[in-house]
């Protein structure tokens, strides 16, 4: 029992530091983030750059919390669904160098686009398998839904340097 209790906490350890490590690669682009956000034209409802990191630090948790629920499950479709989850890891990641390291506007758009489709698969997927896992991803999609609106107002609005 307690070696169970050890490998379920090992493991609730490493899909932790999986979600957050994905927060670290786009830290890694983002570390102009801050001067070149100034830089941009955005709209009024943006807000303002000291907010993302604790939301996306909050969200990365409850995804590490959801894949680990997920992978308790055990069996083929819990496979299925944490490659999903870690598929869309890697497009997550993949945002912050397009739009904030490469000032790829339009590249950025299109991956978030992805990015929020594999989202809502993964929901799916993890609520089939433990509904709370599902919910837990809800508020995730919710901001990538509200990151996709200003990545294209921003996007829209900075041609010049999102080109």
């Amino acid at each position: 029992m307690a070696a169970r209790h050890t490998r379920s906490v090992l493991a609730l350890c490493g899909w932790m530091l999986a979600s957050l490590a994905t927060g670290a690669i786009g830290a890694i682009a983002s570390v102009n983030a801050g001067s070149f956000y100034k830089q941009l034209n955005v709209p009024s409802w943006a807000p303002p750059g000291w907010l993302f990191s604790p939301v996306w630090t909050t969200l990365y948790l409850l995804m590490g919390i959801a894949a680990w629920q997920v992978w308790q499950a055990r069996g083929p479709s819990a496979r299925s669904a944490l490659l999903l989850y870690l598929f869309q890891l890697a497009v997550n990641a993949l945002w912050s160098w397009l739009f904030f390291a490469w000032h790829r506007g339009a590249a950025a758009f299109a991956d978030i686009l992805l990015l929020w489709l594999l989202i809502a698969a993964t929901i799916v997927a993890f609520w089939r398998i433990r509904r709370t896992a599902g919910m837990l991803l809800v508020p995730y999609l919710a901001w990538v839904s509200f990151a996709m609106a200003l990545n294209y107002s921003v996007w829209q609005r900075n041609p010049a340097l999102l080109g």
